[in-house]
Parts: structure tokens; sequence; C-alpha cells
């Protein structure tokens, strides 16, 4: 078939707009001073903001985020956790039975901007700031913020006095600027789902009782003022130090800022080679420890192993730091449960770790595509996984389809395209963003081929790395490498429910040739590869590729022959392969061999010519 490439008004259009959302980022430099008061969980702090309107227009107004307001009875998340039909076990009613002193909240008390004292409007956790001058296209402006809060009881990710006993986990604890792009503001109230934040610098100083240890996003400033893990002579600055520490953490080029700090913390460090420090804060629990300190190696051959196959991790440091609810991912930093075995302590970190890579460095708007978020750092995850446990083995992403398939078959199923707060259930939510987002990844590289597609993963972050990339940004990515349309595949497997499932309807054998008749039983149209084993142990597989496609995938070193047959038109329901070889030759015919196409349906993709009778009865 001879090749070409056309690019439909539709997509155009559609990548024109990302193009125009890649091309400038605002900014926001955040120095940031907080003293914590261990004995009422308090604290007061002052920020100190530049931020740079990069965008082409002028702005009226700014947003922030006031996460800690949402642990309070009556908010949002509560309502949202006590009405879902699914509740998530960690929060439930938990925020609703809050005592007074348990609560969280956030408050600004002052807020200038260029000197200049604004009313403030708070809306629960939004804060709602009118300008008494617009900030220009092109031009900074300065806040100056002074705030006050009170960390909750640990409830979703962050708060105080965990289950594994933590004093502190510091996630969403500071007023973050929301963010601005192509697409207007993204003020969206907190319900316990996804981020989206500016790129900018931290430097942040933290005050506490001097017996604390903290761990952070960044990296240290004072090492030699603190000891515990950093200090060249430790017994000298444990001895020297007063009753209250501050700890200086400075970061570049991030868009959130996390800490964690308690009393106990075992603090150990490895180097990774030709890549970051790893820090890791743990309690010295005897459960668990041997599985916090074999992690370690473990964790060094998986930074090495991402960024070889998903593009260099560009900071210096990150912290793997227990604390939180389950595990969570930040800049430079996570938040995991500590007791666990090795195997879920490695898995974990592991997942969180590759966040670093689509949640941290390209930053996708993950409320809006919370599947490229999680599905891809899932898909890089248990690629990670299976090389650090399965050495040598095929990579499988078989849990992923087995999940997707099951909430198909149960009706249950949600569009990828669904903003993270707006699923029905929680049970959608998971499903899609984190098994079909990794199907996604996983059944792209079946359409266009492992070169394209790797090529092509790796092309994608090293050109939109700290550029909050979309779906349309990827598709093209994709598109460029590969040659080939591919707009149909978010239109159909992103944009809806409609399912693929494939069967071989019928086979006619002649002498010197056999005609398989293949059905589209599904909505959603897919090429495909049809492989036929012969009797004497050859293998050939025929290239059926979709019109829509304008191309097809190369053969990427197949040990058969690679055969390719006349397109498929996207709309027929049925196609005629003709094998050049009689029924009597052939051994079996499997459409998708690989079992990398989602089909709901695999009973009926392969057939046994001498039993194809009772098959097609059965398959009817």
């Amino acid at each position: 078939m001879k090749k070409f490439f056309l690019t439909t008004t539709a997509l155009f259009i559609a990548a024109a707009i990302s193009a125009q959302s890649a091309s400038w980022q605002q900014r926001a430099e955040y120095k940031m001073d907080v003293e914590l008061n261990d004995v009422n969980h308090q604290y007061k702090g002052k920020q100190t903001l530049t931020y740079y309107n990069n965008s082409p227009e002028s702005l009226n107004k700014v947003f922030f985020h006031l996460y800690f307001n949402a642990f309070q009875p009556g908010s949002a998340m509560d309502v949202r956790s006590r009405t879902i039909v699914d509740p998530d076990g960690r929060v439930g009613d938990r925020i609703f039975n809050l005592k007074p002193e348990e609560y969280g909240y956030l408050h600004v008390k002052s807020l200038k901007i260029d000197g200049r004292t604004l009313k403030t409007l708070e809306s629960e956790t939004i804060l709602e700031v009118t300008l008494d001058k617009p900030i220009a296209a092109g031009t900074k402006a300065v806040f100056e913020l002074e705030f006050e809060g009170q960390v909750p009881l640990q409830i979703r990710r962050s708060g105080r006095d965990n289950n594994e006993g933590i004093d502190y986990s510091m996630s969403q604890w500071y007023p973050k600027m929301c963010e601005y792009d192509a697409h207007g503001w993204h003020a969206n109230p907190y319900i316990g789902r996804e981020f989206y934040g500016v790129w900018g610098d931290f430097d942040v100083n933290i005050t506490m009782a001097k017996n604390y240890i903290i761990a952070a996003t960044g990296v240290l400033q004072n090492p030699n003022e603190i000891g515990y893990g950093y200090a060249d002579d430790e017994t000298k600055v444990k001895k020297s130090a007063g009753e209250k520490l501050t700890w200086r953490f400075k970061a570049q080029n991030v868009h959130d800022f996390v800490w964690a700090a308690d009393p106990d913390y075992a603090h150990d460090k490895i180097q990774v080679p030709d890549g970051p420090m790893l820090h890791f804060f743990y309690q010295k629990n005897t459960d668990y420890v041997q599985s916090w300190k074999d992690a370690q190696p473990l964790m060094t051959k998986a930074f090495d192993f991402l960024s070889k196959n998903f593009g260099k991790y560009p900071y210096p440091v990150y912290s793997i730091i227990q604390g939180g609810d389950g595990g969570m991912e930040y800049p430079m930093a996570t938040l995991v449960t500590g007791n666990r075995k090795l195997p879920s302590l490695v898995g974990v970190s592991v997942h969180e770790a590759a966040h670093s890579w689509y949640q941290g460095v390209l930053a996708t708007n993950e409320s809006l595509y919370a599947w490229m978020d999680e599905g891809f750092t899932s898909f890089a995850s248990q690629e990670t996984m299976d090389y650090l446990f399965r050495s040598g083995m095929p990579t499988g992403h078989e849990p992923a389809y087995n999940s997707y398939i099951d909430i198909v078959k149960e009706g249950k199923e949600e569009s990828l395209d669904t903003h993270a707060d707006h699923f029905e259930t929680n049970y959608a939510y998971g499903t899609a963003v984190y098994s079909k987002g990794e199907v996604y990844l996983a059944q792209l590289e079946y359409i266009i081929g492992p070169y394209h597609f790797r090529t092509a993963l790796l092309n994608y972050f090293n050109t939109f790395k700290f550029k909050h990339p979309d779906n349309y940004d990827f598709i093209r990515t994709m598109e460029k490498q590969s040659g080939m349309e591919l707009d149909w595949y978010n239109e159909y497997f992103v944009n809806t429910t409609k399912t693929i499932d494939y069967s071989i309807a019928g086979v006619m054998g002649e002498q010197k040739q056999t005609k398989v008749v293949i059905e589209r039983k599904g909505l959603m149209p897919m090429p495909l590869d049809v492989e036929v084993k012969y009797k004497d142990g050859t293998f050939e597989t025929f290239v059926i590729a979709l019109d829509i496609m304008r191309g097809e995938k190369p053969a990427d070193g197949y040990n058969g022959k690679w055969t390719i047959m006349p397109d498929w038109k996207w709309v027929e329901p049925v196609y005629e392969l003709m094998i050049p070889k009689g029924i009597t030759d052939i051994e079996s015919i499997t459409i998708d061999s690989s079992g990398l196409m989602a089909d709901i349906n695999r009973k009926n993709n392969t057939i046994v010519p001498a039993n194809a009778v009772q098959f097609i009865i059965d398959n009817r």
C-alpha cells in the first residue's frame, strides 16, 4: 500500500490550540517562611510570590488554592465523600466527624500586590483576588501574603498523626497560585482528586522544635546546621542546636512543595549513577525496617531504568518519605505508607517515582487528563517492576487489560475524557485513569509498532517537559514519528466508551487458498494483526491497517513472514482475508496473538480449521 500523511482539519485546529498552550507558561517564584507549633498543630507563614504573566492577556483576577479548608465538616470534599456511592475508605465520613481541634484550615490574613493591600474572598478551598490594577501581558507582580493554618488529623494524603505514627505529612499546606493557561483559570475546588500547578522555584524555610527531622521537596541548604544524616559533624551540630531549628530548602522548576516531619525518622541516602541522590526517611520499626533497607538498591536500579526508557530525570534529588495514607507523588519526593513487605514497598515507591516523569516534569493538567498522568505512570511503573523482579521476562500489562474489560462487562465504564472530579463512581475513575490509561499506551504500541512507539515516547518527554502537554500534543508526537494518522484512536478510546470486539466468523478452504471471514462486532475499529501458524511450524502475520490510518506499522524484527494486506475500510463490518495456502496446511488462525488489542471477547479470536464448524457454531 502506498503510504502518505494527511492531517484532518479538526486535528489541525486542535494541534494549533495545543501548540499555543505549550508555547508559553506562567511562572511563580515562592519565598516562604513557616513556623509550626507541634503542641496545637498550628502554623504561621509569610509568602513572597513573584508571579510572571507570560500569557498574551492582562489578568484582572488571580486565584489561590487553600487545600486545608477541605478538612472541615460540610466541605465539598466531605459532602462528595458522603454522597458518592463508593467512597474512598480513607475518607468516608471521617471529615464530617472531625472535632474542631482536628479540623484543617488555611487562611490568608493579609495580601498585598506590589505593596498595595487587596481585598480577598475566601470560598472554601479557593481564594479569589480581584486586582486593583491588571497584571499586563509580559509583566510580573509581587504578592506578599501572611497566612495561618491548622494541620488536620491525617485524612487523604495530608495531615498529622497518620496510622503509622508519622507526626506531620504536609502536602497542599500553603496558599498556592492556581494555574492559568491558554484555556483560562483552573481554580478547581478540592475534593481529594487531582492537581495542576504553575512552574516555578521554591525557597522555603521551615522552623520547628529541634527534635524533628524534616524531609521535603528540593535540596537542603543548611546541612551543617541540621545534622541528622546531612552534616559532616553531627555530634557537634546536635549539641549546639537551640530549642528550634530552621530547615532551608530550595527547589527549581517545580510546581509544588511537600514536606514531612517526625522525631523518629531514620535517614539513609544512596546515589543513582548518573542520576539523583535518593533519600529515604522512615521509622526503624522492626516489622519493616529491613524492607526499607532492601528497597534502596532496587530504587537506584528503578531510577536508572526509568531515565533510560522514559527520559532523563532532571532533578538532583528524590526523597521517599514515610507518611500519608498510601502513596502520593510530589516534585522530588513522595509520601508512602511504610509498613509493607519488600515487593509492596518497592511497588508503591516505583509508581510514585514514575510520577516524576508524567506528573512532575510533563505535568499535564491532571484534572482534565488524569489518565495521562496515572495511566502513563502505571505503564512505566509496571515495566519497571517487571525489570526489577522478572528480569529477562517480557513485560506484561495484562492486569490493566483485565481491569478495563471487567468494568466494561459490568456496564460501569465512564469515558477517559471525563473530568477527574466528575466521575460518578470511584470505581469508574480508578479503572479509567489507571487501567485504561495504561492500556491506552500498550495498545498504541500494538497499532504503530514497538520502534515507533518507544522512539515517540522519548520524543514526547524531551519535547514537552515543563510545558503542560495535553492529549493532542501526545498523539501528534506519535503521528510525527509513525507517519500515520491517529486522531481516530483518541476519538474512540478516549472520547467514548465504545469497545473493540473482532471475531473470526468463518473459514473456507480450497487446495491452494483459504478465505477467512473476519467480523467487527464492536463499535470501535482497529487495525488487525492476524497470525497464521502453518503445520510445517512456520508463521505468517497478515497486517490489515485501517484506511483512516494512512499507513501501517513495520515488522520491527518479527521472526515470521510479514504480509501487508489491503486496508480495511473503517465503516465495513466484515473483511475477507485470503491466505495463499490450502486449509489443510493451516494449524491455527489468531487475531492479535500479542494480546495487546483490548478486545473484550478474545474467545472468538482464534480458530483451528480442523474444528472450524464447531467454533463458528459456538461463537455466533
